[in-house]
Formats: structure tokens, sequence, C-alpha cells
């Protein structure tokens, strides 16, 4: 079975909200970069072996509310490439919750930007489907360095008629340290989405067969390695396509799903003994097609996903962009990612809430 990687898991089940536009009108921080009136998250190394803990602040999650949690902010303490990872959740007790607690984490660097869009590179992100995520830790690995800012954010929900009070999520990251010879590959996430470029990520769903797509070039040349896709109810594909050159690049197809949930796509490993990758270029321009057939005769609100996302090596000679932070979609996007501003958390009743998986 292909390793899971948890960049698929950001892109393609945990994206629903992660770009959308947000109506709230007051303004990302200044162009300053300065981030200090945000709350903390922690990151922490575990003294006996190459392992991370990053935690959000603590909120109360009462009996039938969904939380919202603000972004928060940290640093990464070590050099390393990260490999694998699994979320936690904890009381104030220190007893561990269920995961199923967590709708989802993102966690991105405001500095860097994305491969096929200028908005903040999205680097970890976890939620309710994801489990643990691990995949070979000789070959590839995600690099973090001391010092590099994140910020984060989480949504809980709670279906129960318990209160839970001083919820804390973690993240759990092993890493390979930055003085090892290996990984030997330093890999990036990517994604494309049908929704790009910024806005809710679902759309309606009409009756009948439909499709979909978006088309845009990467900020720099390299090679995909690992390749999957995401879609609703009734996806039928999703496709990769070389814009410029007319070639189909990959297809996937959802493998099956309980009615009413997302399906997933069997990830696509483009590496083995005789290749590393599929090469991409800016140059060129891509483009992610998903195909829907909705067979209840009515549209139904919000019933269409379509992203694909994976692993991209960038090439060896090629600088990643940093964002510019007066890009009208960076300052978009961060918005949406900085969430109530001015409180650590909103709560709603989950019976108002519309939550994407």
């Amino acid at each position: 079975m292909p390793p899971r990687l948890f960049v698929v898991v950001a892109a393609l089940r945990l994206a629903a909200s992660v770009y959308a536009a947000s109506a709230d009108p007051v303004p990302p921080p200044a162009a300053s970069d300065d981030w200090s009136g945000l709350e903390r998250t922690t990151i922490t190394k575990t003294p006996e072996r190459d392992e991370l803990t990053l935690e959000l602040p603590a909120v109360d999650l009462p009996a039938g509310t969904v939380v919202d949690q603000a972004a928060s902010v940290g640093e990464f303490p070590v050099n390393g490439s990260i490999y694998a990872l699994h979320a936690e959740l904890v009381d104030e007790t220190g007893r561990h919750l269920p995961t199923g607690l967590l709708h989802h984490m993102n966690v991105m660097d405001p500095s860097e930007r994305e491969l096929f869009l200028p908005i903040s590179r999205r680097i970890l992100a976890s939620g309710m489907e994801t489990g643990e995520i691990r995949f070979p830790w000789l070959l590839f690995g995600s690099p973090m360095r001391a010092g590099q800012r994140i910020l984060a954010n989480a949504m809980v929900h709670n279906p129960t008629t318990v209160d839970y009070h001083g919820v804390r999520v973690r993240l759990v990251l092993s890493y390979v340290p930055d003085h090892r010879p290996w990984p030997f590959f330093s890999v990036i996430p990517w994604q494309l989405d049908v929704a790009f470029p910024v806005g809710d990520k679902s759309f309606d769903l009409p009756a009948g067969r439909s499709e979909r797509s978006y088309e845009g070039s990467p900020a720099v040349p390299g090679k995909l390695v690992v390749i999957g896709g995401h879609m609703h109810e009734y996806g039928k594909t999703i496709e990769f396509w070389d814009a410029t050159t007319g070639k189909l690049l990959w297809h996937g197809e959802p493998a099956p799903a309980p009615p009413g949930q997302p399906s997933a796509v069997p990830m696509g490993r483009l590496y083995g003994l005789t290749r590393i990758g599929l090469r991409i270029t800016p140059t060129h321009r891509y483009r992610v097609r998903v195909l829907y057939d909705n067979p209840t005769g009515r549209t139904i609100p919000n019933g269409g996903m379509g992203v694909t996302g994976g692993l991209f090596m960038p090439d060896r000679k090629a600088t990643w962009p940093a964002t510019h932070q007066a890009d009208s979609l960076y300052q978009r996007d961060l918005r949406h990612f900085m969430g109530p501003v001015g409180r650590s958390a909103v709560a709603a009743p989950m019976s108002h809430m519309h939550m994407e998986p």
C-alpha cells in the first residue's frame, strides 16, 4: 500500500475552508509581519527522540458546539525534515480525548508562497479522517528550519452531551535532524483546486453530468513525486492535465465511500527504481478537472469539490519564492486564516454550523 502523506491530507481532505475568502471586515495584520499580538502555538522537542509536539492554546468545548479557533503563532526550534505526524487532543487534566473531536487543524508559513498561487504555503494539516501519516523517511522529507515562523488554527466539534474544558490540539511530528545524510529528497506540499484562486472550495453541484476545472502555472520548476485527489459524493473522476500540450498526466477515481461522505482517491506514486517524479515547469499551464454525475434531479448546495495535490520536489537550483504581502490574494487568504481577530475562539451550536469535510 502506498504510504499516506500528510501533505496530501492537507490538500485533499481538509481544504474546504482553508482558502475561503473571509467576509470579516477586520483587516489582517499589518505588512510589518508583526504577529506579537497573537496567542502562542508552543513547539517543544521530546528529549529522548527526534520528535516535536506542536500545541495550540487551550479552549473550552461545551457539549453540542463547534469551536473555531483563531490563528496562533510559533517557531520551529530545530532544523530537520518531517516525515510523519499524528494529532492528539487532551483536556485540562492531560487526559487524552477522542481524536474525532478534531474537525481540522492547519499550519502555514506566511513568508513562503504556494506552488500555484501567491498565498501563504500550507505545510501541515490533520483532521477527523487523517489518523497517523507517515512516508519513507529515507527517501522524502519536508524541510523545517530553526526559527521558521508558522501560523496554526483549528476547528474542534463536540457532538456529545459532555462538556470538555481546557482542550488542547496537538500535532506530534517525527523528523530527521539535518545533520543526517538522509532523506535523499526534499519535498514540498502542493495542491491545485477547481475552486481556485480564492473562495469556498466547495461548489453547488447541478443535477446530471457536470465538470469543473482550473488552470495554473507553478512558481518554480520541479517534479511531482506523489499525486492524489479528493471529491465529494457523486464524483466520478479527477484529472491532472498539461494544458499547454493537451496531455493527460494523471487520472483518479474515488474509492467507495458511505453515502454523504467524502470520496478519497487512491494516491499515485510517481517514482520508482528507474525514475523520480513527473516534471512540471513554469512555462506550461496545468489543469485540474473534475467530473460529476448527480442522479438526484436537483442541485446540491456545496455538493461538489475537486482538489488534486501531493508532494513536489523543486529543482536543486530553484529558489522558493517569498510571499508578497501587498498582493490582494495573499491578503484575502490571510484574513480568512487568521479567524476571529481579537478572540481566541468562537463557539457556535453544531445545529447552526455548516462544516465542510
